[in-house]
């Protein structure tokens, strides 16, 4: 899959960050942004995915967060004392202060699209980055021509918590002294325990990708600091409530770290917003949910009026 790179000043232009980017497809076809989650570089965002929608008649664009994979590294930034209490007030829909929010992160969206001449775009944002596509689309609607959340919430108060198992992985992180085999291997555990029972690639499929990721970029900090970012913002419905774009929202039946009440809750906030269940799908993208996803994202893009505009 051939694919136009670069990077993007984006950000405040007192203090800009680069983001490390993929553009696909002709550049004439409707855009398609895709907004990734927490510590999660552009390529889990699969090329086969990507091809789908290529294929559907669109360009595809996908990059790296601030903070991860290619793109600028917010290094020595943090947000002061525990955690503990940032988590509390953000289970209350409160906001906290932290180096960036995902605001900021929306931003830098949206400053992608300016860097590549892209007046409005369809977007299509999983986990934090359906946040981040939620905050794009209710501060600058002229922007966004229809937009697809997956595996994501509102972040309302009282929104339900990841399962048990999941929180679990947190409590078990390997030391940084350990073997890289051993990291590996809690990464193949935490891959396998989000990606949900069903589905569930090889573990040669899984230690591949772990170690093809890792030799990408290997920058832990940046992951928490973007878990800080959601903290930080608290509730979203302050964006989601403004939200005019022909909105899907696409959850998994089995998805162990953003339960389904909130992709439910989240499309009831939404005006006219449809609710979709891929069964079996957990809070990844293997290979089997790729159609049904995609089948989604442009079936909803279709509603637009706009779509047809290059």
């Amino acid at each position: 899959m051939r694919a136009r790179r670069g990077r993007a000043v984006c950000g405040d232009p007192s203090a800009p960050v680069e983001l490390y980017y993929e553009d696909i497809g002709p550049r004439t076809a409707p855009a398609i942004l895709l907004i990734m989650g927490v510590g999660a570089q552009l390529p889990m965002w699969p090329d086969g995915f990507c091809k789908l929608l290529v294929k559907r008649g669109f360009r595809v664009i996908r990059f790296d967060h601030r903070d991860v994979g290619l793109s600028t590294k917010m290094s020595g930034q943090r947000a002061e004392g525990s955690v503990v209490p940032r988590i509390g007030r953000y289970l209350l829909g409160r906001p906290s202060p932290v180096p960036y929010t995902l605001v900021d992160m929306a931003q830098d969206a949206k400053g992608l699209l300016d860097h590549l001449g892209v007046d409005a775009a369809h977007v299509v944002g999983a986990s934090m980055g359906g946040m981040i596509a939620q905050i794009v689309a209710g501060m600058h609607p002229e922007r966004v021509r229809s937009l697809g959340l997956l595996m994501t919430s509102s972040g309302k108060p009282l929104s339900a918590l990841p399962s048990w198992r999941v929180i679990r992985l947190a409590l078990n992180a390997p030391g940084k002294d350990a073997p890289r085999a051993a990291k590996v291997a809690v990464e193949m555990r935490n891959i396998a325990v989000i990606n949900g029972p069903n589905f569930l690639p090889t573990d040669d499929q899984l230690r591949h990708r772990v170690e093809t990721l890792t030799a990408r970029s290997d920058y832990k900090q940046g992951g928490l600091r973007q878990f800080d970012a959601i903290l930080g913002t608290g509730s979203l419905l302050r964006f989601t409530r403004r939200i005019t774009a022909p909105t899907v929202v696409v959850h998994g039946s089995h998805d162990p770290m953003m339960r389904i009440r909130n992709g439910r809750n989240l499309a009831r906030a939404i005006d006219g917003a449809r609710f979709i269940v891929v069964d079996g799908m957990g809070h990844d993208l293997p290979e089997p949910v790729w159609r049904p996803v995609v089948d989604a994202v442009v079936e909803n893009a279709a509603s637009s009026p706009r779509t047809a505009q290059p």
